[in-house]
C-alpha cells in the first residue's frame, strides 16, 4: 500500500483497512484547477493538511466543488520536495477521537503544490500565472505568528525585508514580499480582487497580513519600483480584503503510535522526515476531532460554499468575539491551569490531568464559574457548549500527545490576556465582584510556586521556555520549600500590570495570591494540600 497515484489504484485493499478515500474524480479536478483555480494556500503544514484540505476533500465528495487545492510552500521547501511530491501530493489524516476510536482518511484535494522560490523561473511563474487567473478568489495563510513580522527580535529589520524593499517586486526574497509580489501581478493584471486571509492561530491576524503586504506596497510605490496604484489597490478592501479569523484545531507532532498503526495496515515509506530547517514531517497527520474556522466574510471576488463544510462566515465583530471567548476564557485559560499545576505535579500529559479530581475541578471553576459570567456570546458559537467540549472531549482526549511543559512555554506572556481581561471585566462591572474570583489567584500563585523549579515533591525539574524567564525566577530564587515568603520580596510582580493585565494591589488581589503562595512552600505536598482546600 503506497500512498500515491499508482498505489492508491487499489482502491479495494485501502477500503478494506478501513481508508476513506477521495470520491471524485481527481484527474478531472486537477485539469479545472490548473485552468481556473479558485483557492490557494500558503504554509503546507500539518493543520493545512488536517484541516482546509479536508474540508475540500469532503466538498468535492459532497459535488459542492468541481475544482481543488494548490498549495504554496515559502519557509521550507523540503517539505513540498521531500512529502507532497514523493506522495503525488495525498496525505493521511488520521482522526485521534476522544472515544478512544480512529478514523483513516486518504486526502487528495490538493492537486498542484509549489515552492515559493522567486529564483526558481518555472515554480514562480507558475505562481504568477496563478495570481493573474480571474477565478481565483482566495489566498490563505497559516505560516504562524512569526511569518508576518518584518522584523528580527531585537527590533531591526530582517535583512531580505530591507532588501527586497530596495529591489522591487521582481525577484524577492523574503516571504512576504514574494507574496507581495505576486499580488502585484494581480494588479498589473487588471486590478483583480482577491481576498488575502490568514487563517493563523493569533488575534486580528487579518491585520497583520496587512500590515506587511501594505508596508511592501509603500515602499516600493515610494520608491518607484511599482505602479504608484499599487499602494491604493492594496488598501481598497473593494478590491484586496484582509479578513480577520479565528482558527481551533490541534495538530500535535505525527505521533510514532499512528504511525504503527498505519504500519500495521500495510501502508509503506512512512517515515518521517526532518528537513534541514528542522521541520518534522510524515505522509500523514494526526489531529483531534474538533475544529473550528470562523472567517470574516470579505470576499471581493466571491467565494465558494465553504459554509457547507463546516466552516462559519460572519462579521468582523463577530470574529473579534468568538476569539476573545476562546482567547480570554474558554480554552486557553483551562490550559494554563493545567500547564501550571502539571508541571508541579508531575503530569506529562494534559489528558492524564482530567483524571486527577482536584485539576479537573479548577479548570470547571475557572471556566464555567468565574470566567463564563463575562464571556460576550458571539451568537455563533455557544460559550458553554464551547466549554463542554473543551473540558469533556478536547482535552481529556488519550490520544493527543500535548504536555503541559509545552503549554507552559512563555506563560509571562499569556497571563495578561487569559486572565486578566476577565479581572478587569470584574473590576469594572456593578453586578460582579472582583473579591468573588477565588481560583484566578490561586493560578497565580501556582505560577509563581512554578517558577521555584521544584516539583511537589521538592525534586527540581527545568521550565519551559519564557522570555522573561530569568527576570520573573529572580523574585522566588531565594525562596526555599518551608520558608514564608515576604510581601517586598513578591511585591514588584504582583504589581506588574504587563504580566497580570492588571496591578494586582489596584484590584485588590495581591493579599490573597501571596497567601496561596504561601500555603504552597510551607513543605513537600502542599501544592496539592493546597488545591484540596481550595478547589
Amino acid at each position: 500500500m503506497k500512498l500515491n497515484e499508482q498505489g492508491l489504484k487499489d482502491r479495494a485493499v485501502w477500503e478494506e483497512s478501513g481508508y476513506a478515500l477521495p470520491e471524485f474524480d481527481r484527474e478531472k479536478v486537477k485539469a479545472a484547477t490548473y485552468e481556473n483555480p479558485f483557492w490557494i494556500h500558503f504554509g503546507a503544514g500539518n493543520i493545512f493538511r488536517a484541516f482546509q484540505a479536508n474540508v475540500v476533500q469532503n466538498l468535492l465528495n459532497d459535488g459542492v466543488l468541481d475544482r481543488g487545492l494548490v498549495v504554496a510552500e515559502g519557509f521550507d521547501y523540503e517539505i513540498i520536495e521531500k512529502m507532497n511530491r514523493p506522495h503525488d501530493d495525498y496525505s493521511i489524516l488520521v482522526t485521534l477521537k476522544a472515544n478512544g476510536s480512529v478514523e483513516k482518511t486518504v486526502v487528495g484535494s490538493v492537486v498542484e503544490s509549489h515552492v515559493l522560490d522567486s529564483e526558481n523561473a518555472a515554480e514562480f511563474g507558475r505562481m504568477k500565472e496563478i495570481f493573474t487567473k480571474d477565478s481565483l478568489q482566495m489566498a490563505s495563510f497559516t505560516i504562524t505568528e512569526k511569518g508576518y513580522s518584518l522584523v528580527m527580535g531585537n527590533g531591526e529589520m530582517i535583512p531580505a525585508v530591507a532588501a527586497d524593499f530596495e529591489k522591487g517586486p521582481e525577484k524577492p526574497a523574503s516571504y512576504i514580499g514574494k507574496v507581495a509580489a505576486l499580488l502585484y501581478t494581480r494588479f498589473q493584471a487588471g486590478k483583480k480582487p482577491i481576498a488575502m486571509v490568514s487563517m493563523d492561530n493569533c488575534s486580528h491576524n487579518g491585520d497583520k497580513l496587512y500590515a506587511a503586504i501594505t508596508a511592501f506596497a509603500e515602499k516600493w510605490a515610494a520608491n518607484g519600483l511599482v505602479d504608484a496604484e499599487f499602494e491604493a489597490y492594496v488598501k481598497d478592501p473593494s478590491k484586496v480584503s484582509f479578513p480577520w479569523s479565528m482558527i481551533d484545531k490541534i495538530t500535535p507532532r505525527p505521533d510514532a503510535s499512528v504511525e504503527d498503526i498505519l504500519k500495521k495496515d500495510g501502508v509503506e515509506e512512512l517515515e518521517p522526515v526532518i528537513t534541514s530547517k528542522r521541520t518534522y514531517v510524515a505522509p500523514f497527520v494526526n489531529a483531534e476531532e474538533c475544529e473550528y474556522l470562523v472567517i470574516e466574510d470579505t470576499f471581493p471576488n466571491g467565494r465558494p460554499d465553504l459554509e457547507k463544510g463546516g466552516l462559519m462566515f460572519t462579521e468582523r465583530e463577530t470574529v473579534d468575539k468568538v476569539e476573545k471567548m476562546k482567547v480570554c476564557t474558554c480554552l486557553n485559560p483551562l490550559h494554563t491551569c493545567l500547564a501550571v499545576f502539571g508541571c508541579i505535579l508531575g503530569y506529562e500529559k494534559i489528558s492524564e490531568e482530567m483524571k486527577d479530581h482536584e485539576l479537573k475541578k479548577l479548570v470547571e471553576t475557572v471556566g464555567y464559574k468565574e470566567g463564563l459570567p463575562v464571556v460576550i456570546n458571539p451568537g455563533i458559537l455557544d460559550p458553554k457548549e464551547f466549554i463542554d467540549t473543551v473540558l469533556n472531549v478536547r482535552v481529556p482526549n488519550p490520544f493527543m500527545p500535548d504536555t503541559p511543559q509545552r503549554i507552559a512555554t512563555d506563560t509571562s506572556q499569556k497571563l495578561a490576556i487569559r486572565f486578566g481581561e476577565t479581572i478587569k471585566a470584574y473590576h469594572t462591572s456593578e453586578e460582579l465582584d472582583v473579591n468573588d474570583l477565588k481560583l484566578i489567584p490561586l493560578v497565580f500563585a501556582g505560577w509563581l510556586r512554578y517558577l521555584m523549579g521544584v516539583n511537589d515533591a521538592g525534586e527540581a525539574f527545568e521550565l519551559s521556555p519564557d522570555p522573561l524567564l530569568d527576570t520573573v525566577r529572580s523574585y522566588v530564587a531565594d525562596i526555599r520549600l518551608g520558608d514564608t515568603a515576604a510581601e517586598e520580596n513578591l511585591k514588584p510582580i504582583l504589581e506588574n500590570a504587563k504580566i497580570f493585565g492588571v496591578n494586582l494591589y489596584e484590584v485588590g488581589m495581591a493579599e490573597k495570591v501571596l497567601g496561596y503562595f504561601n500555603e504552597m512552600i510551607a513543605g513537600p505536598g502542599a501544592v496539592r494540600a493546597t488545591l484540596k482546600k481550595y478547589v
